[in-house]
């Protein structure tokens, strides 16, 4: 540590002391900064000058050191070379299961709920009536909702997509 203790009321002091000391033990440099430390300071040999290139017009210029434009990189044809006879095309996607009669009754207390709760002068119930029964029928439906929902493990040994 520090031989010098600095006034603990000198924050500024005691914080400098503090980074004085972590730095003299290394805490907080990068590799580099302690190389740098750590080996004397050595001129680093002059590089010999690269004769000048002339430079490519901007239409000429090799895309990421290739041979080829930017623009044909960009904008130009597949390099692959692909045909439409290797494209890949998804067989047809099957067809969607028909509606049970759950479904309907489900829909049903779904759609008389929100009527009880939104509109239920519409039905010609008053609305002290008619916001119990409409939060019973939503809660009726999602219930029915979350029953229908298959509990266990898929059918099948195969892998699932």
């Amino acid at each position: 540590m520090n031989s010098r203790v600095p006034d603990p009321e000198d924050v500024d002091a005691t914080f400098a002391a503090i980074v004085a000391d972590l730095r003299a033990e290394g805490v907080g440099l990068i590799d580099d900064d302690v190389e740098a430390e750590r080996a004397p300071a050595r001129p680093e040999p002059a590089e010999p000058e690269k004769p000048a290139e002339p430079e490519k017009p901007a239409a000429e210029a090799s895309w990421r050191g290739g041979g080829t434009p930017w623009e044909d990189t960009v904008l130009g044809d597949d390099p692959a070379g692909s045909g439409d006879d290797e494209h890949y095309v998804p067989p047809e996607p099957p067809p969607l299961p028909r509606p049970g009669k759950g479904a309907f009754v489900v829909l049903l207390f779904f759609v008389v709920g929100l009527l009880l709760l939104i509109v239920p002068g519409v039905i010609g119930v008053s609305t002290t009536v008619a916001t119990p029964l409409g939060i019973l029928a939503l809660a009726t439906a999602i219930a029915l909702l979350l029953l229908r929902v298959k509990q266990g493990p898929p059918d099948g040994d195969g892998a699932q997509v």
